[in-house]
């Protein structure tokens, strides 16, 4: 007769949890590294009463960490969990409602840009007994349906826990798809109030030290076959390294490929870090936020070799980048989806599995070396161009690529940049100069504003032996500034970079671009007499604000105080906030590509009409590989 112990589905669920281990290269880790939690009445009696019962009884078993908004934690979690190439990451536990709603932006997050992160959402009652409850949405076409249903179309794994039988099932599917590689994303577990408290004799096979082996696709024979022949008759070939190559840790067997067949590397914003910046080999950025290296190669390519990319439209500058006629595709990904895009040879592999095939098969075949010459002559240039605008001497306010050049300057080459959303992510991948594969953390693919504080705090979770440098503005940080409360509380030192420029200074940008004249974008009083908001800045203080929370702040006004103030902060041995204001209107070395963003056809504003020219010519180059 099998062995059983009763726990409630919430005992059960943390104990299952702290017994996963993922495992690649024989290297074995916790899979799940600890749990956020923030409780209601809908699991502060069910899963919060489980945690505390496991911290008692073993501190390290599942670590409980305290969190202050839902969608944070998840942001966190997902951060965790790109450190760790998504081998390891953290669990979500919030309360019935609002709590658990306000996890979906951190769903959408974790599946859009392909990070495993768990999901345990408190649920309606299964018996419906007390129905309808305290926050319960009542949907008149059905009573299974929750406010959780929301999570569906954004997990990549979802079911709810109705009775306790259900509960092994829906853990062992869970941890499954957590460990997926070609499936990673949210994974949700619903679990009803009533259903958390609920004992149940569960069998001890199930509380086991379980092992998920993380498995590495090898190309099938006859689709490298196609690949190779596509990349032998290149003339100018160019690989796109997205954040594949980085889970993978693909990065050596990239560099050994890229030096052994001449082929040069251009980086997404997950992919950069892929070559380190100084490779000759090495063109940056490419896209909308790319570097004219990049971009060059790009618009001239024959065969591009995309590896662990989904090739976003800023990656491909809206589908502008490439324009070489009959340009060809070779892609290479876990996730069949991405195989097929701009009808390419599907190569469905593991990146550093398939680098070395491909090196193999190549063996003794190069590009020319002129070719090899001038990408080596463009990154120079390039460089050229990035040490120019970290060096600018913009004044009396610096530059944003001034602050980014101090910050590079400052921190170590293992150091970690965080960022998400506005201007500075696209600055930073232009600019930024990596020198270590791990280096660069800038959420792009879902660019949430509030990304940044929350996503530093999980990034210097999973590697405490690194500075975390947290780039961020005004706007980011009043989006969402509350994890800094947690990073006090626990000792997670991140230096937080808080540009201050009075507004949204990305969209502001992009409304001029577009003829719309910075509308809405500035931190402004209304005006009396206009009636607009274009009367004089705000007296905000985010550094007051910080310093409220328990956050050490440092304050600079101009480059050289900036920098005095970055050295200081690597010293402090919690988080710190270094505050500096900025220029607004200072751009960018230009990309020289495109991003599509529609302009309205008919305008009484002249500034209109002439972005919607300019639009029309610029989506003229637009193609669709078929």
């Amino acid at each position: 007769m099998t062995d059983t112990t009763r726990l409630t589905v919430a005992q059960a669920v943390v104990r299952f949890l702290s017994v996963q281990y993922s495992e690649r290269d024989g290297i074995e880790q916790r899979l799940i590294a600890g749990c956020f939690g923030i409780f209601g009445h809908g699991n502060v009696a069910g899963v919060g009463q489980a945690l505390l019962e496991s911290e008692l009884r073993d501190p390290a078993a599942l670590p409980y960490h305290q969190a202050r908004n839902e969608q944070g934690m998840v942001h966190a979690a997902v951060a965790y969990a790109r450190m760790k190439d998504r081998l390891s990451t953290l669990a979500c536990t919030a309360s019935i409602g609002p709590g658990s709603t306000n996890m979906l932006t951190g769903a959408a997050l974790a599946t859009v840009n392909r990070l495993p992160v768990l999901l345990l959402p408190s649920d309606i009652f299964s018996t419906r007994a007390a129905s309808p409850v305290l926050q319960e949405l009542e949907n008149p076409t059905g009573y299974d349906v929750s406010v959780n249903d929301a999570f569906r179309p954004l997990s990549t794994f979802f079911d709810r826990v109705w009775r306790p039988e259900q509960l092994p099932a829906a853990l062992l599917g869970a941890m499954r798809a957590l460990t997926d590689p070609a499936q990673a994303g949210a994974v949700t577990v619903a679990l009803p109030q009533d259903v958390q408290a609920q004992a149940h004799d569960w069998p001890d096979e199930l509380f086991d030290r379980r092992v998920w082996h993380v498995s590495r696709p090898v190309p099938e024979p006859a689709a490298l076959e196609r690949a190779l022949a596509v990349v032998r008759s290149a003339q100018r070939p160019l690989v796109v390294a997205g954040g594949g190559v980085i889970y993978s840790g693909a990065t050596q067997a990239l560099r050994s490929f890229a030096e052994a067949t001449g082929i040069p590397v251009a980086e997404t914003q997950a992919g950069k870090g892929s070559l380190p910046y100084d490779s000759p080999l090495a063109l940056g950025a490419v896209g909308s936020t790319g570097s004219v290296a990049a971009n060059e190669v790009a618009r001239d390519a024959d065969v591009v070799i995309g590896i662990g990319t989904r090739y976003s439209d800023f990656t491909t500058a809206s589908r502008t980048a490439f324009q070489a006629p009959g340009v060809r595709f070779v892609n290479i990904n876990v996730t069949g989806l991405d195989t097929a895009k701009h009808a390419g040879t599907a190569v469905l592999a593991d990146a550093r599995e398939a680098l070395h095939a491909l090196t193999d098969g190549l063996a003794g075949w190069s590009v020319d070396a002129a070719y090899r010459e001038r990408n080596a002559q463009r990154q120079q240039e390039w460089d050229a161009v990035v040490e120019q605008a970290y060096t600018r001497g913009h004044g009396p306010l610096p530059a944003q690529s001034e602050v980014i050049g101090a910050v590079n300057d400052v921190s170590d080459p293992r150091d970690v940049v965080v960022c998400a959303a506005g201007s500075m992510p696209g600055d930073l991948h232009k600019l930024w100069r990596t020198r270590d594969p791990k280096g660069y953390h800038v959420e792009y693919g879902f660019s949430c504003m509030g990304y940044e504080i929350a996503g530093g705090m999980g990034a210097r979770m999973a590697c405490p032996d690194r500075d975390v440098y947290v780039m961020c503005g005004d706007g980011s940080y009043l989006m969402m500034a509350q994890e800094l409360v947690t990073c006090v509380q626990e000792r997670i030192k991140i230096i937080l970079v808080l540009v201050q420029n009075h507004g949204f200074a990305s969209i502001g940008e992009l409304s001029e671009t577009l003829g719309s004249q910075r509308f809405g974008t500035w931190y402004r009083y209304r005006n009396e007499t206009t009636q607009r908001l274009d009367g004089d800045v705000l007296p905000v203080d985010l550094a007051a604000n910080a310093e409220s929370l328990g956050v050490r702040v440092l304050r600079a006004s101009t480059v050289g105080e900036f920098r005095k103030a970055l050295v200081q902060a690597k010293s402090e041995s919690g988080p710190v906030m270094v505050h500096v204001e900025t220029d607004p209107l200072v751009p960018a070395p230009s990309s020289e590509s495109w991003w599509d963003v529609p302009v309205s056809e008919v305008a009484e504003l002249e500034s209109t009409q002439r972005a919607h020219e300019a639009y029309v010519r610029s989506k003229a180059g637009q193609r669709l590989f078929l």
